[in-house]
């Protein structure tokens, strides 16, 4: 059965908290796990959160500020600890490099699992496989960062009543949605005729960023925004001047894209009151689904329209 959520696995930013573990979040996609961002602490919560090694199958991380990354040695070496029977993908950005290859080879262990690296240098797309298009955007930040966007293929949803006009049952069925074109006793049949679009699911993930031309292209149309929520609008000066989201631009982000589910996340430990950043969403003017995120919480993707 194939399922579509987010699970999180952390949401402090810059220094864990007795409720908030650094950030991290794993997206399940069907037959895949994308791992976002392991901070400190992420293998652990994996565990309380119920996912293993062997669920991952790619790892993207956005910059190198160690609430997001300082997680990957200990990742890296269960995924091999465990013998993870496929190869794994990382993603992050290229001008990263040193940190990545210090934090994959922090300490001495044996190397049973393919792990593959994809540096991201620059905008476009990091991979396109059947289920998905994986690409990446440049963010505003004081360190190089890039936001990821997932994007399902349109594919397209057979109209009952329609096939039944033109006679169409049975094994033809198949063969229009193969061929996209039948040939019957009343005429040749175009699949536009019988059918109409599914569009595929988006999902977005933004972290440490100012509001930007990047942060814009990745949450436009997604169904799952999960975004940076770091600071309370009233601090939006030290936002901007760390290169960070206030609750309020989050929320604007997500309502100018059409976003359908928002997800806020990346605390800082100056607020405690997790109602104070739902309450600015909603006077920023975000109207879709609304998630503030608890950590070892499990989202689900929206449905498709």
């Amino acid at each position: 059965m194939s399922v579509r959520e987010l699970v999180v696995l952390g949401t402090a930013s810059q220094v864990p908290t007795r409720q908030r573990n650094h950030h991290g979040c794993l997206l399940r996609w069907d037959g895949e796990g994308i791992l976002f961002d392991p901070g400190e602490g992420t293998q652990r919560q994996m565990l309380l959160a119920g996912a293993a090694a062997h669920d991952l199958t790619r790892i993207c991380v956005t910059h190198f500020h160690g609430d997001h990354s300082l997680g990957l040695a200990g990742v890296i070496q269960r995924i091999n600890l465990d013998r993870v029977p496929h190869p794994v993908t990382a993603h992050y950005p290229a001008s990263g490099r040193r940190f990545f290859e210090r934090l994959r080879y922090a300490t001495a262990y044996r190397e049973t699992v393919q792990l593959f690296e994809h540096p991201v240098e620059v905008d476009g797309v990091l991979a396109k496989i059947a289920d998905f298009t994986l690409e990446a955007r440049r963010l505003s930040h004081p360190v190089e960062s890039f936001g990821y966007r997932l994007t399902e293929p349109d594919g397209r949803r057979m109209l009952p009543e329609r096939l039944t006009a033109h006679g169409i049952a049975g094994p033809e069925v198949g063969r229009l949605q193969r061929e996209g074109v039948l040939v019957t006793e009343r005429g040749t049949v175009g699949l536009d005729e019988v059918s109409e679009v599914r569009r595929g699911q988006r999902f977005a993930f933004v972290m440490d960023t100012r509001l930007c031309e990047g942060a814009e292209a990745l949450a436009e149309g997604c169904d799952m925004l999960v975004a940076e929520s770091t600071f309370l609008d009233e601090d939006e000066r030290l936002a901007t001047e760390h290169g960070h989201l206030t609750a309020g631009q989050a929320a604007r982000l997500a309502a100018a894209g059409g976003v359908r589910h928002l997800v806020l996340t990346h605390f800082s430990q100056r607020y405690t009151d997790p109602a104070d950043f739902a309450r600015q969403a909603r006077n920023a003017g975000f109207e879709g689904e609304l998630t503030v995120a608890r950590d070892l919480m499990r989202v689900p993707v929206p449905r498709r329209r």
